[in-house]
This record gives structure tokens, C-alpha cells and sequence, in this order.
């Protein structure tokens, strides 16, 4: 059995501490009127529609504009893509094609107690800047750009099984498309597509392409397809799009709901900690200080703390999703602090108790934090933004599914797919480097402290 030093109980702990107390307050620091922040906190989380309320704005193409289908699909791709890059998953989109219309509802920006909703507005209804780049890098050369492609459309190619993207060039776009193809032809260069900031796609140049006629091939599903076309379309749009008419939204259920659930998941954190204390004694302890790791690394992962991971909206069935997952962390503790009190009564000894209690009790605690991801990344397949990979890799089975409450539910499979996450980190790894370190120290080692008999 490999051996944990003293010193691991207190840097695993004060890691914990810090990592709870950084995730709540953030850091950030004050010069006069300008704030700096550093490492987003609690204050920075933007908080859903259903309780800071937001903005439901309509956008159409000018009065004297006949849009097609295709041209409003495209104007939906250029909203929803700006949603996404904003992080801004809480959202509500639709067409309306009898009316050349395109409605989208978006929640407040947390921290702006004068946010201006037609700045905000302006902002999603710009027309998109389409280019299409030699390399994959975003300061690539710009070969064409969105006014020179005619159109794009999705593809199916019978003889291959595939889809694809077939692209239309208008003749001010031909000759520098044809020339920069012909140079990278065979070379595995790309021409990287991009939208505003945001690469879209980066197909290889195979051949060289003289006629203003190409195909962006790969393995796309057909959903892809049309969703690479659209976008496409989107940057090619003739026309910048209109705001009809907005108004703010009231939050259906408001910050007083908000402070309820999270007085509540306090309360309920206290009365945990205090039972599995009371219960398994120094075990207990322990899965107290690791479920705060657990409830900080949720916390974090939807500020943005962590580099990697993006800011998120958080709506209530997001902040029922966290006590969820802390449920499971309070249930993966328990089964392991069980286990070892069994061994213990046993009549083994305590380092071979703590060894095999959370061995044994690995397989169920995994079992069910496994169960608990597949279903947080059905429930984000299902009701995510469709550029989302789990949304691309469950499409075929989701397709019936509406948008109407898909920012609501795809915060609760996110938070309970955060937390089963986090489950593994504290409620396995870091409970038991801090218990197996507890007991090196000759105070912690009667087995009364862990539920045994007394020797």
C-alpha cells in the first residue's frame, strides 16, 4: 500500500479552501472608477432568463426585401453563432418564414445595471463578416470574402454515401479563388472559412478551382451540411438585418427564487456536513471539506475561473443541477465511509481498512457518477446549442426536440455533468489523499475515529 505523507491533509485542504473561497469572491482589483478582474466570481455569473429576465427582439430584412428561406435560415446562423460566442446558452431562437422574421430572447448581462439592450441588439444584427483565408490561422491571407460568394448549399453525394457543401463564386470572387487553388492544390495547404472571428470550417485544397464552382467535402452529417451552408450564406446575405420592435422580458421566476435555492442548498450543505460528522466521525470531516471542493470546482466552472473552460449561463433548474450532483458527491462519501467502518468491525487494520473501503467501494460510486454523465450529456445533446458536440453527436436521435426551453435545460445537464466530474476529483481523489494523510498522524489512529471498535 502506498503511503501518504502528513503534510497532504493540509495542502489538499487549503487547496480546497482557497479553490471555494477564490470561485465565490473572484479577484479582481479597483483603481477609481476601473475594475480589473482577474478570476471571475460568484457576481460574474450571467444569470438565465427565467431570473434576471432579458431582451426579446425581432429582426427582419429591410422593407423592400423578399427574403428567401434559404437567406433566413442563413440571418438564424449569424444570431445563433453570436449567441454561442457570447457564451450566452439560455436563449431563444426561431423563424417565422410567412413573415420574414427572426425572434430571438437573450438574458441580461450580469454586472451592468445599465446595460443598453439596443447596443446589444445592434450587435446581433450586424451583418456577418464572412472570409475565407489561406491556413487555418485567423490572421491568414484573405483570398475572398462574403460578398463574393452567390450562394452555398447542402449536398448529398449518392455514389459515396457523404454529404457535403457545394459553393457558388460571383465573378468578383472567381479569379482570386482560382488562384490561390491552384497555388495550394496538392500541397495539404487549407483555406479556412471564417465568420466574424469564428472558424467555421478548413477544408483542404485538392484541386484547383477555375469555374467559381466548388465542394467542401468531409465527414459530414447532413445537419452539419446544411448548417455549414447556412452559415456560409449568412456572410453572402444581401441585406443588413432590421430590428422590428423588442421589449424586456420579466424573469419568470426572479433573484428572490434564486437566493431561496441558494440559502437552501446552504442550509442543506451545514445539515449534511453536521450528519455524516455525526455519523462516520473523521470520514465525515473529511467528505465535508471535499464536498466544498466539489460545490467551488461547480462554482468555477461556470464563471469562467478556469481558463479552458467559458463562462455559462446559469438558470434555476443549472442551480438545482449543482445540489444534485453535491447529493451524489454526500452519496459517494457515505458508501466509501461505510465501507471502511465494515472492514474496520471486521477485525482488519485501519491502513488496509481505508485502503480496501475505497477500493471496494470505487466500482458503485463510479457506476453511478457514469449514469449521471450519460444523462447530463443526453439532456445537453438534446436542448444544446446546435454547434455543441454533444448536440452534433445526438442529433440523429433529437432531431423532434423544440428550443423553446433549451437554455434552461441544458444548464441543469451542464451543472449535473460538472458535478459528477467534480464528484471524481474531490469526493474520490482528494477525500481519500486527506484521509489516508489523517491517519499517518498517531492522534487519528484509534479506530473509534473511523467508526470501528475501540482497541
Amino acid at each position: 500500500m502506498k503511503r501518504v505523507s502528513k503534510p497532504v491533509f493540509f495542502v489538499v485542504a487549503i487547496l480546497i479552501v482557497l479553490l471555494m473561497v477564490v470561485s465565490v469572491t473572484g479577484i479582481s482589483t479597483q483603481y477609481g472608477d476601473r475594475t480589473d478582474v482577474y478570476i471571475k466570481g460568484g457576481s460574474d455569473i450571467r444569470w438565465g432568463i427565467d431570473i434576471r429576465g432579458g431582451v426579446d427582439v425581432t429582426f427582419t430584412p429591410p422593407e423592400d426585401i423578399d427574403a428567401t428561406e434559404e437567406q433566413m435560415d442563413a440571418a438564424q446562423a449569424v444570431i445563433e453563432q453570436r449567441l454561442i460566442n457570447l457564451h450566452i446558452t439560455d436563449y431563444e431562437l426561431y423563424t417565422d418564414y410567412s413573415k420574414d422574421r427572426v425572434v430571438v430572447r437573450f438574458p441580461w448581462k450580469e454586472g451592468e445595471s445599465d446595460f443598453d439592450p439596443e447596443a446589444a441588439i445592434l450587435e446581433l444584427g450586424e451583418t456577418a463578416l464572412l472570409t475565407f483565408r489561406e491556413g487555418s490561422a485567423a490572421d491568414g491571407e484573405i483570398v475572398i470574402e462574403g460578398k463574393d460568394v452567390k450562394s452555398a448549399s447542402p449536398y448529398y453525394d449518392q455514389e459515396n454515401a457523404t454529404y457535403g457543401v457545394t459553393l457558388e463564386l460571383e465573378d468578383s470572387g472567381k479569379e482570386a479563388f482560382a488562384e490561390a487553388t491552384t497555388r495550394l492544390a496538392g500541397t495539404g495547404e487549407v483555406i479556412s472559412i471564417w465568420m466574424d472571428d469564428t472558424n467555421i470550417s478548413s477544408p483542404q485544397v485538392d484541386a484547383a478551382i477555375t469555374d467559381g464552382s466548388a465542394s467542401i467535402t468531409g465527414s459530414f452529417t447532413a445537419d452539419e451540411a446544411i448548417a455549414l451552408a447556412n452559415k456560409i450564406n449568412s456572410g453572402a446575405l444581401p441585406f443588413k438585418l432590421e430590428t422590428s420592435n423588442y421589449r424586456t422580458i420579466d424573469p419568470t421566476m426572479g433573484l428572490e427564487a434564486r437566493d431561496v435555492m441558494i440559502y437552501a442548498g446552504i442550509l442543506a450543505y451545514i445539515a449534511i456536513a453536521i450528519f455524516i460528522t455525526l455519523v462516520y466521525r473523521l470520514p465525515g470531516i473529511v467528505a465535508a471539506i471535499a464536498l466544498l471542493g466539489q460545490i467551488g470546482g461547480s462554482i468555477a466552472a461556470i464563471t469562467g475561473f478556469f481558463p479552458f473552460i467559458p463562462s455559462f449561463t446559469l438558470t434555476l433548474p443549472g442551480i438545482a443541477g449543482i445540489i444534485l450532483s453535491i447529493g451524489m458527491g454526500v452519496d459517494a462519501n457515505i458508501i466509501t465511509s461505510a465501507r471502511i467502518k465494515e472492514e474496520l468491525q471486521s477485525g482488519k487494520s485501519l491502513d488496509g481498512s481505508i485502503e480496501i473501503g475505497y477500493k471496494r467501494a470505487f466500482s458503485a460510486i463510479f457506476d453511478g457518477n457514469l449514469t449521471l454523465m450519460i444523462v447530463a450529456v443526453i439532456l445537453m445533446g438534446a436542448f444544446g446549442p446546435t454547434d455543441s458536440l454533444f448536440a452534433k453527436l445526438l442529433s440523429p436521435l433529437f432531431f423532434l426536440f423544440g428550443a423553446s426551453a433549451a437554455g434552461e435545460i441544458y444548464s441543469f445537464g451542464y451543472t449535473l455533468l460538472v458535478g459528477a466530474i467534480m464528484n471524481f476529483i474531490f469526493g474520490i481523489t482528494a477525500s481519500r489523499l486527506m484521509l489516508k494523510s489523517l491517519s499517518r498522524f498517531k492522534v487519528f489512529r484509534n479506530p473509534v475515529l473511523y467508526g470501528g471498535v475501540k482497541q
